[in-house]
């Protein structure tokens, strides 16, 4: 799958995720950051959320049962395989968490860490490169085990 069939596949999607959550089109578009015209029309066929606008439907509503079955389950995955087709993501070095980290769990390699303030999970490698953050403690846990 492509970006194009992936957004084209996400634009068919955007009512039904719509109707889901129970949003009227004013809610949806305020929640997505377009104009209400604008998602009258991408519902119509006659435009599309673009790459950036899937990218948010995909983010906010990575729990919607609708996108999961559009996606197999994996939209958010996609969406990040998609980007960086052809480049593997380098993510900057981290303080380490000296500041706003808790450290949960450490090995000689890695680092399971939770963020005091917002409260969410990350593991770093033993350079302080994140590898994974999420706000799941079960998705951290379960690629925190693949690692030790």
């Amino acid at each position: 799958m492509d970006r194009n069939e992936f957004v084209r596949k996400a634009d068919e999607k955007l009512k039904l995720v719509r109707t889901e959550y129970g949003f009227n089109q004013e809610k949806m578009a305020d929640v997505l950051g377009i104009s209400k015209k604008t998602l009258v029309q991408i519902e119509k066929g006659r435009s599309s959320l673009g790459w950036t606008g899937t990218v948010a439907l995909c983010t906010i509503f990575e729990r919607s049962e609708v996108l999961e079955a559009a996606f197999d389950g994996a939209a958010a995955e996609m969406v990040m395989t998609l980007a960086f087709q052809d480049a593997e993501p380098n993510y900057p070095k981290t303080m380490g968490g000296k500041v706003w980290w808790k450290t949960l769990e450490e090995t000689a390699e890695y680092k399971l860490q939770q963020n005091i303030v917002s409260q969410h999970f990350r593991i770093l490698d033993q350079h302080d490169r994140r590898i994974l953050s999420s706000f799941e403690l079960q998705a951290i846990k379960g690629q925190w085990e693949k690692l030790r």
